[in-house]
């Protein structure tokens, strides 16, 4: 049996995974701002601790990883998966939204894993998994700080696979599109305060329009979704990205032409940019 750290396991993703580590006889560490609001069948397993966390306060993290390595004895997996959007073209966003976000999505994730690593690392094993996003591999219009927010969280998981390596604890990023969950609700996803009504009409403003129809009517279908996470999860080798739902593919598969193009058409005076003594 292995112990599973899940924060923002209230909802969405988060809960699913939960759920799909119970029914396959793991315990799990449910950790949400009020883990009061996790669903009965979460509460009533005797293999469940809820424990209140939010990732952005320090004492926090400290306080549910010491509780759930007490109750469980380790922490074998950890799943960094709270987080939430922000939406509105860059010029519109203030830094205190852009702070506000990274504190969550990247500052969160950086605190809840120093604080398991050094158990991991007294093991000799650990796995991580990161829940990313498809904008974390595209920017797209509109999405421009949740897209950097994500970018980031997937370059902490390149590195962290070749800096836990010798440890023998492997880290993955997981890069899901558009799931039917709660993420595009206000709970989950915020707008920019301001609006600049010269946007209007444009991919920026778009994005925002799409998100207030799209909601509940996403492609991918959590359930589905988790259950794929917790098998490649288990297995022996974590891949270093884990595209989840076709929209996913389908845009990585885009990025990469787009890449190889950028690259073939300047990649010789690129080359010429060496030092003239250089071998």
């Amino acid at each position: 049996m292995s112990t599973w750290f899940i924060t923002g396991a209230s909802r969405g993703l988060g809960l699913q995974i939960a759920r799909a580590a119970v029914a396959g006889g793991d315990a799990v560490v449910a950790a949400a701002r009020n883990p009061d609001g996790l669903p009965d069948d979460l509460k009533q397993s005797d293999r469940v601790l809820g424990v209140p966390l939010d990732v952005t306060r320090g004492e926090d993290v400290t306080r549910a990883v010491e509780t759930a390595v007490r109750r469980f004895g380790s922490i074998d997996v950890l799943v960094n998966n709270a987080g939430r959007g922000l939406l509105g073209a860059l010029e519109e966003i203030t830094d205190a939204e852009a702070r506000s976000l990274f504190d969550l999505n990247v500052f969160g994730l950086i605190n809840v894993t120093r604080a398991v690593l050094s158990g991991m690392r007294a093991a000799g094993r650990g796995k991580i998994v990161n829940i990313g996003s498809r904008s974390g591999f595209e920017g797209e219009p509109g999405v421009s700080m949740y897209a950097a927010s994500k970018f980031a969280v997937a370059g902490i998981s390149e590195a962290l696979s070749a800096e836990l390596e010798p440890f023998g604890i492997q880290c993955m990023v997981v890069e899901p599109g558009v799931f039917r969950t709660d993420f595009l609700d206000s709970t989950s996803l915020s707008t920019a305060a301001r609006r600049i009504d010269a946007y209007d009409g444009t991919p920026a403003h778009d994005t925002l329009d799409w998100a207030g129809t799209a909601n509940h009517t996403q492609l991918g279908d959590p359930v589905k979704g988790a259950a794929l996470i917790y098998e490649v999860t288990r297995q022996d080798k974590l891949p270093g990205h884990l595209a989840l739902g076709r929209d996913t593919i389908e845009r990585r598969q885009v990025t990469i032409r787009r890449l190889q193009d950028d690259l073939a058409t300047w990649q010789d005076k690129s080359a010429a940019t060496a030092c003239d003594d250089a071998a």
